[in-house]
């Protein structure tokens, strides 16, 4: 009876451990969004705990100095691809370093992971000069091409791939005469949605929040994406804090939506890419 009771305790210390965190993590989102439908002055006095009256005005602010409508679709015009390259090349890179042997596979695969600690400024000059030369500046092709090669990808799906992949699948495969592309297509493809899910979001809101990049290589404010054109509503605002939240609170909601689609694989994805067996 009292280790039923200890148990119990330690559970609901854990329980309001997790909750007090959950609050914590919504906090900042809740404060934004509140903050985005009150008065510059309103939120210099106060914290605001309850919604105000200048949510429309401040959405007025916005639409009269950009086309934020715009922004999203232009976010969307560079995120999605990017994802979808970064996630089926990705996979496929994995899969190559996972099941096949090959001379120089792990120096090839550490390299990989070395370029995970090399920060991207260090190259942003060099890649500006190199699209500068090919005259790729202010489109939105510089910004979608590193997805293709996108190491963290790479590593994440290569141990998913090893813990949850067998060789006799392939095996198989080839057994009835499937092709290499094939059978990674048909076979191990649709096998590998939880961890595709996962790195799905992780992959969409860097694309997404992505600031320094389309800044260096876009030009025209019709390309602008929606991070950049928030940034200027500094500028153009001065002081206006409620104009800045709407912006920053719109920009939150397709984060917000895609993880909401894809939060079960989420968690099913990083459980079993977690575990060796």
């Amino acid at each position: 009876m009292i280790i039923h009771r200890q148990r119990l305790g330690i559970t609901l210390l854990l329980y309001l451990f997790l909750a007090s965190l959950a609050v914590l993590a919504v906090i900042p989102f809740y404060i934004t969004i509140i903050n985005s439908s009150h008065s510059d002055v309103s939120i210099v006095r106060s914290l605001n705990l309850l919604p105000g009256n200048h949510l429309m005005r401040n959405y007025d602010y916005i639409r009269r100095s950009m086309n934020i409508w715009r922004g999203f679709a232009n976010s969307l015009t560079v995120s999605v691809p990017s994802v979808v390259l970064s996630l089926y090349f990705g996979s496929l890179t994995a899969y190559g370093f996972s099941k096949y042997r090959f001379r120089f596979s792990r120096p090839l695969f550490f390299l990989i992971l070395m370029t995970l600690m090399v920060p991207m400024q260090l190259g942003l000059v060099g890649y500006y000069l190199m699209h500068s030369r090919l005259g790729l500046l202010d489109t939105y092709i510089p910004l979608i091409l590193p997805w293709f090669a996108h190491p963290p990808t790479v590593f994440f799906m290569k141990m998913y791939i090893d813990s949850a992949i067998p060789d006799e699948l392939i095996e198989a495969g080839r057994i009835d005469g499937s092709g290499e592309f094939r059978t990674f297509n048909t076979l191990i493809l649709p096998l590998l949605t939880p961890a595709i899910a996962t790195l799905a979001i992780f992959n969409f809101v860097s694309s997404w929040n992505n600031y320094i990049m389309p800044l260096t290589i876009l030009f025209s404010r019709s390309r602008f994406t929606l991070p950049l054109l928030i940034a200027m509503l500094r500028g153009v605002y001065s002081d206006n804090y409620g104009a800045i939240y709407l912006g920053v609170a719109m920009s939150i909601v397709p984060i917000i939506a895609v993880y909401a689609a894809v939060s079960r694989k989420i968690i099913g994805g990083l459980v079993v890419g977690s575990v060796k067996g």
